[in-house]
């Protein structure tokens, strides 16, 4: 029997306020343990919190870019439960009116840049809880870091519209660069920063009725999600057609094992005795404000990455690789607007030689001298065949830290390309006498040896021959 797996995903997004959500503690990752916390966010009795504003805004924004309905009139809910890491024995979210409902991510499915538009059900601000180390230096014990209660949170819930691991995994990516594009969150999910609850069901392919899911609580990592997932669908299967039911529960996902095991059976609404937070007053964004922030949201990565590969031609590993990175995009779009080079050319360079550069030196292009002018100068001179494309390493390599243009380069250099035919042909005399048994080869019929005989070439013009009149001089020298 063929099944239909179906995916929800829970998003949870830490937002990069500079406090925590209901404190004035420093919101931060990888401070001393037990050093960003007070008695509000470690829930001492006697204290109240005060809603942090910016994360309603935050949140507003996010819902704005996902096409949801705002409830500028909302609440906060105490969502009560029982763990070590949750020193109040409730945590602060909200239930039945969350700030933002009803949306979609229209999700870049395949690299021919189709699109599948995947609900969102809700997103809501809560509040998150400490982290509990099972490590060393204390062996066989579990200790408490109270630091991340209270780092403010919004959750995104999609509807169980995901039908495979790809389709997730396209969901994720786009959330994530929308949330980088809005600059709400750092989205560094080696700290945590996006973590995600994974539901999945299966059922018989023709079947209207969905099957009993199950879920996999705070997945890091998309490679994580992806894997989790067939996991998943794959044992529910199993079950099924060895005439099992399958059990609503929460597992929880081991990725050093690569399976899963059962932490609990899966807890509904009404486990949690949501009640309506008697500290914190109705949250009321007055439509001016609304206005101004839905004014604020850029172009956003998913309708950017479509525009690049039917605007400027480019491919989608290209477009894709430029937009997830929001100053990589930046640059390449101020490159474009002096419409001087090929947009091809420009994203070559960004993608292969200077992304190289920035990752040797773990930096990003705010730390450079580079700027488009500079870059599209070198750009030009290729293009015009000035220089080579090995002269223009040499010269990104110059002006990339330093206040020197191109032409200053090339010329302080002597990199300019040679393209009098005269010129080179003593070269190409040179490399033929030197390479008799690879002269021969291509007589042979080796027409591969040709493109030693060019490289040759421009090793001993020391990258200023011409490629192109150095391959054309060979051809009328071998005959």
């Amino acid at each position: 029997m063929n099944y239909v797996t179906v995916i929800g995903l829970e998003v949870h997004a830490e937002l990069s306020t500079k406090t925590k959500i209901y404190c004035s503690c420093k919101n931060s990752f990888g401070s001393e343990v037990n050093s960003n916390c007070c008695p509000v966010c470690t829930g001492m009795p006697g204290t109240l919190p005060t809603l942090n504003e910016k994360v309603v805004e935050y949140a507003v924004k996010m819902g704005y870019a996902l096409g949801c309905k705002i409830n500028n009139v909302c609440k906060s809910d105490r969502k009560n439960y029982f763990y070590p890491d949750l020193p109040k024995a409730y945590q602060i979210s909200q239930f039945d009116i969350p700030l933002c409902e009803h949306g979609y991510v229209d999700a870049i499915i395949d690299e021919e840049g189709n699109t599948k538009r995947i609900g969102v059900t809700r997103i809501h601000i809560e509040e998150d809880a400490g982290k509990i180390i099972h490590a060393d230096p204390y062996p066989g014990k579990s200790l408490v870091d109270f630091n991340r209660c209270g780092v403010p949170l919004i959750e995104i819930v999609s509807e169980p519209d995901m039908r495979s691991s790809a389709e997730a995994r396209a969901y994720l990516e786009t959330i994530r660069s929308i949330l980088q594009y809005l600059d709400i969150s750092d989205c560094k999910m080696q700290e945590g920063s996006i973590r995600c609850d994974v539901n999945v069901s299966v059922h018989p392919e023709g079947s209207d009725k969905f099957g009993t899911r199950c879920e996999m609580k705070n997945v890091n990592g998309f490679s994580n999600v992806v894997a989790a997932i067939d996991y998943e669908a794959k044992r529910q299967i199993e079950i099924l057609e060895a005439g099992g039911t399958i059990q609503q529960e929460t597992r929880r996902w081991d990725a050093a094992t690569g399976t899963n095991q059962l932490l609990r059976s899966k807890e509904d609404a009404q486990d949690y005795r949501y009640f309506p937070e008697p500290d914190l007053l109705t949250i009321v964004v007055d439509e001016d404000r609304l206005e101004e922030l839905k004014n604020e949201i850029p172009e956003l990565p998913n309708v950017k990455l479509k525009r690049y590969m039917t605007q400027y031609g480019l491919p989608y590993f290209d477009a894709n690789l430029l937009t997830e990175n929001v100053d990589k995009a930046k640059f390449f779009e101020d490159c474009m607007a002096l419409e001087c080079c090929q947009p091809k050319n420009v994203s070559n360079w960004l993608l292969g030689d200077v992304s190289r550069i920035l990752n040797e030196k773990n930096i990003g292009l705010d730390k450079t001298s580079l700027t488009p002018d500079k870059l599209c100068d070198m750009i030009a001179l290729i293009e015009k065949k000035t220089i080579s494309n090995t002269a223009g390493k040499t010269v990104l390599e110059e002006i990339i830290f330093s206040d020197k243009t191109a032409d200053d380069v090339v010329k302080e250099k002597g990199l300019a390309q040679i393209s009098d035919s005269s010129a080179l042909e003593g070269i190409v005399q040179q490399v033929l006498e030197a390479n008799a048994k690879v002269v021969a080869d291509y007589k042979g019929g080796k027409s591969n040896a040709l493109g030693f005989l060019v490289g040759q070439c421009m090793r001993l013009s020391k990258g200023q021959g011409n490629p192109t009149v150095m391959r054309e001089l060979l051809l009328k020298a071998l005959g």
